[in-house]
């Protein structure tokens, strides 16, 4: 049985199924080099200049205003806030912003206002 086992020839895939394929191994040195194009060239070679006006490319790419609100962004962190406090205006993202806030003065409160260009009088 242990001569059958040595006879056998053992066949193994070239690859492993678990095994991750590294990128060099994908795309070989010169391979890479034909497929992507930097902006620059792609720029160079659309001739932009012989289209109308009214036809978009990568030189006039316009989109309209968004319809969706914007984020309200934590004025200290950040991180999407959604909390503000009623008397310095500043948004914050949790409870432990929250006591920052509240031990900020009020010069700073204005400096993060400005910021923000939502500069408020404070009492």
């Amino acid at each position: 049985m242990e001569a059958e086992l040595v006879e056998a020839d053992i066949v193994l895939p070239m690859q492993l199924s678990f095994k991750k394929i590294q990128s060099y191994e994908k795309y070989p040195k010169g391979q890479a080099r034909g497929r992507w194009k930097h902006l620059k060239q792609i720029l160079q070679a659309e001739n932009f200049q012989d289209y109308p006006p009214e036809e978009p490319n990568y030189m006039n790419i316009e989109s309209p205003p968004s319809n969706q609100p914007c984020k309200r962004i934590c004025d200290i962190t950040g991180y999407e806030a959604p909390y503000v406090d009623p008397r310095t205006n500043l948004r914050y993202a949790n409870t432990n912003v929250f006591k920052t806030v509240r031990s900020l003065s009020t010069e700073q409160v204005h400096q993060y206002l400005s910021i923000r260009n939502a500069a408020v009088v404070l009492k």
